[in-house]
């Protein structure tokens, strides 16, 4: 199936969402440290770690960890700087997609490792700043899973 990456993440019931979703999805999740919360907090398990026992996840110290930990995956920064739609990729199974942290999103650094068609973005009204990061994991997601035929 496929990956959600998750970049420093700062809200514990996004982080909690992000383990039911990826728990009813099949999907893996990793974690990139530091965390804006403790992975004990009530509010996280009371969001979806009690579901962490149905859901894969990986914890990593950095970028680099990660990155390395999925040599050949296509991996797909979500931001709202990019250009393409996330309906536009055609996806495969192992694909990976990169959120950054909910106040300031991916930093430029990552950014610029990836080509322009690789930073997808949901579309969203001009004056919208962007979506809730567990509900933007869904939307990617689910439209992933459905060009695979939800297999």
């Amino acid at each position: 199936m496929f990956h959600i990456i998750l970049y420093q993440p700062e809200i514990p019931p996004n982080t909690g969402n992000i383990i039911r979703l990826s728990a009813n999805t099949g999907c893996h999740l990793h974690l990139i440290k530091p965390y804006g919360f403790s992975l004990d907090e009530k509010r996280l398990r009371r969001a979806g770690l009690d579901y962490s026992e149905w859901a894969a996840m990986t914890e990593h110290e950095d970028w680099a960890s990660c990155r390395a930990a999925l040599p050949g995956n296509n991996i797909w920064a979500v931001t709202t700087k990019g250009h393409a739609s996330y309906t536009d990729p055609v996806y495969e199974a192992n694909d990976a997609f990169l959120f950054g942290p909910e106040t300031r999103g991916l930093p430029p650094e990552i950014l610029a490792e990836f080509l322009e068609a690789q930073k997808i973005r949901i579309p969203m009204q001009a004056q919208s700043r962007s979506l809730n990061l567990s509900n933007a994991a869904a939307v990617i997601v689910y439209e992933a899973w459905r060009q695979l035929g939800f297999q």
